[in-house]
């Protein structure tokens, strides 16, 4: 079974293979975007194999990443929640 992991757009590449930089949980990695070509910096994607396969409300990819690091599914280290920070930007 594959899990989704909830990630936030920081760069896009719309050259010949779509690609964005993604912050996965405090991990910044590499995704494909050709699924999701609408998505722009700030959004949310779900993460499936390196694949965005689809953009998601903020409120949804927060609340998707809370469930997962309550059930444990991320190191214990890894940041999960990223409200207070947008509470502190607004």
């Amino acid at each position: 079974m594959c899990l989704g992991i909830p990630a936030k757009i920081v760069s896009v590449d719309n050259g010949l293979m779509p690609t964005a930089v993604i912050d996965v949980a405090g991990q910044v990695r590499q995704c494909c975007t050709a699924y999701v070509p609408e998505v722009a910096v700030g959004d949310y994607v779900l993460i499936q194999n390196g694949f965005a396969m689809s953009v998601l409300s903020a409120e949804d990819a927060l609340l998707s990443l809370a469930a997962i690091q309550e059930n444990n599914l991320l190191p214990a280290d890894a940041p999960h929640d990223d409200r207070q920070q947008h509470q502190n930007e607004g």
